[in-house]
């Protein structure tokens, strides 16, 4: 009975925990923040820019000396060579050797420092992608919410019309059924009704499409439970409309990461021209190195004189090696030295890379003059859009006025009986129509002027979601 009642409580806590993870509702600037931590091509350009530090940190190793240890150990057996007297014995002799080498480049034709600064220049290229992604994307998530938000608006403008419908429904079948009416006002209300009513689906659909869409743009797998939330989204500040549109194109120049990552892209073409001449300048390197070995052969007795000692059979006496750190100290030498290496003939291959170079550097350049023309046509085109979305929501909310006060006095005449079920129903399907419009001008202007706001340069984190 016990695990019973604790089975019961688990699954009602379980039920308890679904629900309420279900009715979270996201909201715009939840979805954007979540989909900067999450997206792929975010990730990727963080990552594009981990890789960019440690090539700084390689440049910076080039002008580092290189230091390098050996050490070997060796049987020979037979007759070999002893190392320390340079005779040749027959016996088993154990060596072993120990160094270490400095190598430092006094003149490489500038190419490390050149390759320094291209580093420098490709890590704030990627810091310029980066913003991009993000930017991008942000913006991509914003124009998806809106959607949902749009879709969900106009779904509530069919089911406010078809309650309306529903209630003149009724009252006409009742005014059929007195004789007021005829059974065609009454057909016509029904057919009205089943128009809306797969006009409903219709939108139910379109939310449920646009829904999903934006879980899949943020990753989010749980498409059924996730939803926004549904505030009401007021005009925005036009106040970026009052600038001309020179100093929104001058301010974009700045601020945008189109042009910013043309210009990198240009800088690092002109460092690989740099880059590609050192190749034409001698290589100086210095060195520098030391070594010792110790052997365990047994070393040829020796006098106070310096004879070797002979036994009664007239053979050398020999003694055992001599401590390892006595051979380590009489054993070691130094190395040093400076190299100089002249290029003067390569098969034409630097000059072709300096040419290739220089080419590249063209198309670069040729790229930042498209990139800016791109940005002063983007600029534009977006305040003409901002201006335009503005003048169509404010003639949108005009014309619902308009519709309602038609609507109203079309309902008035239909319930004196002055006006028959089509001409009311066409009144009505035009109120409704001028509302949907006016929901989807809304939300177009919303959007427009975040996109205008972008090229003005305010940042995605600073524009008032």
């Amino acid at each position: 009975m016990m695990r019973i009642k604790i089975s019961i409580l688990f699954f009602t806590l379980l039920g308890v925990m679904s629900s309420h993870a279900q009715e979270k509702k996201w909201t715009l600037r939840e979805c954007v923040e979540y989909a900067l931590e999450n997206n792929i091509t975010i990730k990727q350009s963080a990552l594009n820019l981990e890789a960019s530090e440690i090539d700084r940190i390689d440049a910076i190793g080039n002008f580092l000396p290189s230091l390098n240890a050996q050490a070997g150990n060796s049987w020979n057996s037979g007759l070999v060579n002893d190392p320390r007297t340079g005779t040749n014995i027959d016996q088993t002799i154990r060596s072993s050797s120990y160094g270490g080498s400095i190598g430092v480049d006094i003149f490489r034709g500038l190419s490390n420092w050149k390759r320094l600064q291209r580093a420098k220049i490709n890590m704030l290229l990627n810091q310029y992608n980066l913003g991009k992604s993000k930017d991008d994307i942000a913006l991509f998530v914003a124009n998806s919410y809106l959607q949902v938000l749009l879709n969900k608006e106009s779904l509530k403008v069919i089911e406010k019309q078809h309650e309306i419908t529903l209630e003149q429904l009724k009252r006409t079948k009742d005014l059929v059924d007195a004789g007021v009416l005829p059974q065609g006002d009454l057909l016509e209300i029904e057919a009205t009704s089943a128009d809306e009513l797969t006009r409903i689906v219709q939108a139910e659909n379109a939310v449920l499409i646009a829904r999903v869409g934006l879980a899949q743009t943020l990753l989010i797998k749980e498409y059924e439970s996730f939803d926004i939330a549904e505030q009401d989204y007021l005009i925005p500040s036009a106040d970026v409309l009052d600038n001309s549109i020179e100093t929104i194109r001058s301010r974009s120049r700045e601020a945008r990461y189109e042009v910013q990552i043309a210009e990198q892209n240009k800088l690092l073409a002109e460092k690989d021209v740099e880059i590609a001449r050192a190749a034409y300048y001698p290589t100086l390197t210095a060195s520098f190195g030391a070594s010792t070995f110790e052997t365990g052969a047994d070393q040829v007795a020796r006098n106070a004189s310096g004879d070797v000692i002979i036994d009664v059979l007239g053979n050398p006496v020999f003694t055992g090696p001599d401590p390892i750190f006595d051979q380590f100290s009489e054993n070691r030498s130094f190395n040093y030295g400076f190299s100089l290496s002249v290029p003067i003939f390569n098969g034409f291959a630097t000059r072709n890379q300096v040419k290739r170079s220089k080419i590249n550097v063209k198309r670069n350049a040729f790229q930042l003059e498209q990139a800016e023309l791109d940005l002063d046509s983007n600029v534009y085109q977006a305040y003409l859009d901002a201006k335009g979305s503005a003048e169509a929501y404010e003639a949108s909310e005009v014309a619902v006025k308009a519709q309602e006060r038609a609507y109203e006095y079309a309902k008035d005449r239909y319930d004196v009986g002055l006006t028959n079920a089509f001409d009311f129903s066409q009144s009505k399907f035009r109120l409704e129509n001028a509302q949907s419009n006016a929901v989807q001008a809304k939300f177009d202007y919303i959007f427009k002027i975040k996109v205008l706001e972008l090229y003005f340069g305010i940042k995605i984190a600073d524009i008032k979601l």
